[in-house]
């Protein structure tokens, strides 16, 4: 069966997604750097990494599926933030953006019984569960710290022993 023409078209817009994402999280990275919260940016890097990944995971799911790519232009993200929390809590929103998105993306894959494409998509959904959660807890801890440097340095420790993507 080939993709119908909505699901294409939802499949390259993620793409575009996640390429954004990917994008988001490097600026976030380097709001952090400059601020000299190292562990902070090394965790936004690998986040901005497995974007990217994600990314990539789909495009070659189109491939797979002989789809036709189209890349689009990506928007320049935001880089100014005023405090870490304020970086954490961007980064929740934008989460919960994405889970929408794929959550849409697999109704109109099921609508058009493109069952390969939810097959495919369920990964990402798992994945968005723990994206969400990851991303509010960091924000709890930030509400629970608020700016005291024991705080933000503690947690800048913990973030900085982050590893690669797990899937």
């Amino acid at each position: 069966m080939q993709l119908t023409a909505p699901v294409q078209r939802a499949l390259n817009e993620q793409v575009g997604k996640e390429f954004y994402a990917a994008y988001l999280y490097l600026a976030m990275s380097c709001w952090f750097a400059e601020r000299n919260l190292d562990g902070f940016a090394k965790w936004m890097r690998i986040q901005a990494q497995e974007e990217r990944d994600h990314a990539m995971r789909i495009l070659g799911y189109l491939e797979d599926r002989k789809g036709h790519v189209e890349l689009g232009a990506i928007a320049q993200p935001k880089v100014a933030w005023k405090t870490p929390l304020g970086v954490f809590e961007a980064a929740a929103r934008h989460e919960a953006q994405v889970s929408s998105g794929l959550k849409a993306l697999y109704e109109r894959a099921g609508k058009d019984k493109d069952y390969a494409t939810q097959v495919m998509l369920q990964w990402f959904l798992t994945e968005q569960v723990e994206e969400e959660k990851t991303s509010t807890a960091i924000v709890e801890r930030l509400r629970q710290f608020g700016d005291t440097p024991s705080g933000l340095m503690m947690l800048d420790r913990q973030l900085g022993e982050r590893g690669g993507e797990k899937g």
